[in-house]
């Protein structure tokens, strides 16, 4: 039990095994170097190295992606250190043991290879060897590093544009946040090896460097030893010295090459998604034309005479059969190609979808504003769209829908348009390489420039050139860029119309998502409520821009309040109870640092003018003021609303439970801006302060407020 807490389950054991075995390996590969082996471990290790130098050459061949052997720049350090320590142990074995040294390995590959003995063996040995260092070193290693090298740094100069790309395809809606993520560290992980594997390849080239070194002391100092120390006639120095030589070479050589083809294989690879194999069966079978030109080419070379025609004859007629098959296999994927083609050309009435579903929010852009989503122009405008989705997500609790952004023929071509449902909400225009300056209140140096107005709050503003920008901020204007005009509107818009962006499907997400979590408060809500219920209380709470993030504690006063609210068919009573539950949060939202809350009372004898206008409808109560009464309390309510901001304070309206709702309906239209609080959502460690009373006289009709 503990071991199974402890993370000591079987595959945690097999896992810290493996790491103990390769921390052992690794360090007796270094020790090798210093260490005498016996002549059967050398023998052992040797055909080890040249099985491992087999095995990853083979891995490579069936790998897919190059990052897919993101060890392989590893394995390269280790496995070139290993062959090292591998030729310095049979460098001294060889060089102590002269005659008698008894490395089968040696020995056996030695004579494979050369194939006879004698001074012509040996001179055939040293040729074959010599020819593989050439080989490896000025053939396979050389163009490796330089693919390497180049694979590197194409990789590293294309990183900010390919991340680019993947943020535009997110923000298009083309792929998910965790595909994105996906994608993102895949390209991270692509150039970190590409990185790697250019460093790397410098120690196969490296290693055929030491092996000549190695060859060369072999022979020299084998034939002093012999010599000198042991007594030997020179001619059987030299013969027993360069056979021990040439065998050692050829073997500690031979594994440094198929891994210097696996280098060079696994680089040339960069734009393959296929392993080596189905790459060549695919792309050496898209045409017959060719097979039927080599046969042809073939038989031709066969009649001439000189010509081995027993060899080239059946090679010809080899290739004229795969390009018969080839040819077969071919028309078949034509006639399927066309058959599919026609049956798409071929109009379906009865494919057609019934609905044409529209974007829960678009933004449309004229096509004078295409660089701000351009990737070649780095897309600013994407990413700040990408982050007001984010921080919408944080503020209000709501996770805006993907904004899909597209070009519209129709619009002016420095015109923009946001749409929720395919309904205009929204529309500004932005001169491209200007910016709009605006005046906070304080600026009495007027600058030169084209006037208009700020598309989101309709302030007087100024369109000023780009030399124009510094000078602007020094005589305090508040400067934006394009892409922030557009990242501004759209953030305003979002606040606005967050109750008309809710819809009952993303209602019904909230609650999965939540119920992972907190599955009994949404069970118990939704007992007692329906969605569309829930999702009225939601868009009510957003239209008043109150965040719905706090969704455990909306629930369980919808839970609490709810089975009442339905049986009294008073959905404004559930609202207020929502409101309530988050009266903290609603409350530190408009008080100062100092948890002040200052706010603008109603007289009571008006408050109560209020609750008998009430009146119930279909959709709820609702007030009915009549005219007069109506255009007197907006007077008076507008009047008190500007002494406030006059005094540098937010307008914040307090009245009983029962007719704040009232009040908030009934200015709505005139002042959509307007926060109105009741009485049980002020918490009890924020002071509130009293700024005005907006009052009735008691000899004046009610319309006469002050």
């Amino acid at each position: 039990m503990s071991d199974a807490r402890a993370g000591g389950g079987p595959g945690n054991l097999l896992s810290n095994r493996t790491e103990l075995v390769m921390a052992v390996a690794v360090v007796a590969v270094v020790m090798m170097l210093i260490i005498p082996l016996p002549t059967v471990l050398l023998d052992a290790l040797m055909a080890m190295n040249l099985v491992l130098a087999l095995l990853i050459l083979l891995i490579v061949l069936y790998t897919r992606k190059a990052t897919d052997f993101s060890i392989f720049p590893t394995i390269l350090l280790v496995s070139t250190v290993f062959s090292l320590a591998l030729n310095v142990s049979s460098t001294r074995l060889i060089l102590t043991q002269g005659m008698a040294f008894n490395g089968k390995m040696i020995k056996a590959f030695s004579t494979f290879v050369v194939g006879s003995g004698g001074t012509e063996g040996l001179v055939v040995g040293l040729v074959i060897f010599i020819v593989i260092i050439a080989v490896q070193a000025m053939v396979i290693t050389k163009g490796a590093t330089r693919i390497a090298e180049v694979a590197a740094r194409f990789a590293l100069d294309a990183l900010p544009g390919k991340q680019m790309a993947i943020e535009a395809e997110y923000n298009s809606q083309a792929i998910t946040e965790e595909e994105a993520i996906n994608r993102k560290k895949d390209l991270q992980q692509e150039v970190d090896f590409y990185g790697a594997m250019d460093g790397s390849s410098k120690f196969i080239s490296g290693n055929v460097k030491v092996g000549i070194l190695i060859t060369v002391v072999n022979i020299i100092g084998g034939v002093i030893i012999g010599t000198v120390i042991h007594g030997e006639n020179i001619t059987a120095a030299i013969g027993t010295y360069t056979a021990f030589t040439i065998g050692d070479g050829l073997l500690s050589q031979f594994p440094a090459l198929l891994i210097s083809t696996a280098t060079g294989i696994i680089v040339t690879r960069s734009v393959s998604n296929g392993t080596f194999g189905e790459d060549v069966s695919t792309q050496f079978t898209r045409d017959a034309r060719i097979y039927w030109i080599g046969g042809g080419l073939l038989g031709f070379l066969a009649l001439l005479p000189g010509f081995p025609w027993y060899v080239l004859l059946p090679l010809a007629g080899l290739l004229i059969v795969m390009a018969v098959r080839l040819g077969r296999k071919q028309t078949k994927q034509d006639t399927a190609v066309k058959t599919a083609a026609a049956k798409k050309a071929k109009p379906k009435t009865e494919d057609m979808s019934p609905i044409v579903p529209l974007d829960p929010l678009s933004l449309e852009l004229g096509y004078g504003l295409i660089p701000l989503v351009d990737e070649e122009k780095g897309a600013e405008l994407l990413e700040r769209v990408h982050r007001i989705r984010r921080e919408s997500g944080l503020d209000l609790g709501l996770v805006i829908p993907k904004i899909r952004i597209m070009d519209n023929i129709r619009l002016e071509p420095s015109e923009y348009c946001f749409k929720i449902q395919g309904v205009d909400v929204g529309r500004g225009k932005i001169r491209m390489g200007y910016y709009l300056c605006i005046n906070p209140g304080g600026v009495k140096d007027e600058l030169p420039g084209e006037k208009t107005r700020d598309p989101t709050f309709g302030l007087p503003a100024l369109w000023v050139s780009e030399d124009r920008r510094d000078e602007a901020e020094r005589a305090g204007y508040t400067v934006v860029d394009p892409p922030s005009i557009i990242a501004t509107h759209l953030t305003d818009i979002i606040k606005r119309h967050a109750a008309e962006i809710l819809g009952r499907q993303d209602t019904q997400e909230i609650l999965d998502t939540l119920k992972k979590s907190y599955p009994a408060v949404v069970e118990e809500a939704q007992k007692v409520l329906s969605l569309g219920e829930i999702q009225k209380v939601l868009q009510a709470l957003l239209r008043e821009q109150v965040s719905i993030r706090n969704m455990v504690a909306i629930l369980e006063a919808l839970a609490d309040y709810g089975a009442a609210a339905k049986s009294a068919k008073n959905m404004q009573f559930l609202i207020e109870k929502a409101r309530q539950a988050l009266s903290r949060q609603i409350c530190l939202q408009y008080a100062t640092e100092g948890r002040l809350l200052r706010v603008l009372t109603i007289s009571q004898s008006l408050e109560q003018k209020i609750l008998d206008s009430s009146v119930e409808t279909a959709s709820g109560v609702m007030s009915a003021m009549d005219p007069p009464t109506r255009t007197a309390w907006i007077k008076a309510l507008s009047r008190s609303v500007a002494a406030v901001q006059d005094q540098g304070w937010y307008p914040v309206i307090l009245c009983s439970e029962a007719a704040r709702y009232l009040v908030k309906s009934s200015s709505e239209r005139e002042l959509p801006d307007l926060v109105v609080l009741s009485v049980p959502e002020v918490v009890a460690d924020v002071t509130v302060e009293a700024v005005g009373e907006i009052r009735a006289e008691a000899d004046v009709p009610s319309g006469n407020v002050a």
